[in-house]
């Protein structure tokens, strides 16, 4: 990641990236848009409390399928991405092999180096805290992360929805270690069910045009589809496939179009 980076237009523009002012001749400067601090900062930890305290429902499931209360805490420390987690319990639960399930789970994070190009854009950290901050690139901080108008505005929901969400995670998660056996069978309470619930109350609002919702809706379709042939993590990974496919067809469709108008205009 390159120390100075450029955001695109609009993206990250503020005090840390000015504008260049050296415009056309009689051009109106463009309109910076900025966002109070403080309503970052409620953003972030409206998601971070939100969903750290879903950290509860995995040390339940966690402990209910057999880990000790170490091994629970050890893996919200630090592998700290809840689908992994909850694949990985789950597996073991079933009676997977332990190798099996760690693949599985280690192919359900590998979402996050994706997540992490695109947020070392948009952040532009220092070199020595890029592996500290790697530890928080996860859905929740890059939903957060991404529609911020500033640079200054990016890394403060980033810090701020990372930190909040570490903690409240990490002690829901030996809450509910701890809580599991008054609990009683962890099964029915269906409580591995909370974090996919919340991410996906948090990506709904960014699906905005037609475009992005039939890409969801076919990465839906494909995760389910593969989900009973397909290890655990395996079935995720290849829904990301949806994105590309509808930009392909979205291109041959254009392509068809202009080539039509073409045709008419010759006529």
């Amino acid at each position: 990641m390159a120390e100075q980076t450029r955001l695109p237009e609009g993206v990250g523009e503020s005090a840390d990236a000015p504008h260049d002012n050296a415009a056309a001749p009689g051009a109106r400067p463009a309109a910076v848009v900025t966002k109070p601090d403080s309503a970052v900062v409620r953003d972030a930890l409206g998601v971070g409390i939100a969903v750290g305290l879903s950290g509860f429902a995995f040390g339940v499931t966690s402990a209910g399928s057999g880990l000790s209360l170490l091994q629970t805490c050890a893996l919200s420390l630090a592998v700290f991405t809840g689908a992994s987690q909850f694949a990985l319990v789950g597996a073991l639960a079933a009676g997977g092999n332990p190798y099996t399930a760690a693949a599985g789970a280690f192919f359900l994070g590998v979402r996050n180096s994706f997540y992490g190009l695109r947020l070392s854009q948009l952040l532009a950290l220092p070199r020595a805290l890029r592996p500290f901050a790697a530890q928080w690139v996860i859905d929740e901080t890059t939903a957060v992360t991404l529609p911020q108008p500033t640079r200054r505005a990016a890394r403060i929901g980033f810090a701020v929805t990372g930190l909040t969400l570490y903690v409240l995670w990490n002690l829901t998660t030996l809450l509910g270690a701890l809580g599991a056996e008054a609990l009683g069978d962890t099964d029915t309470w269906g409580l591995d069910a909370a974090s996919p619930a919340v991410f996906l109350a948090l990506l709904a609002p960014m699906l905005k045009s037609t475009t992005e919702r039939v890409t969801a809706a076919i990465a839906v379709l494909l995760a389910l589809g593969l989900l009973p042939v397909l290890p655990a993590g395996v079935p995720v990974l290849l829904s990301a496939l949806a994105a590309p496919a509808v930009l392909f067809l979205s291109g041959r469709r254009k392509a068809t179009d202009r080539a039509t108008a073409t045709t008419e205009e010759d006529r």
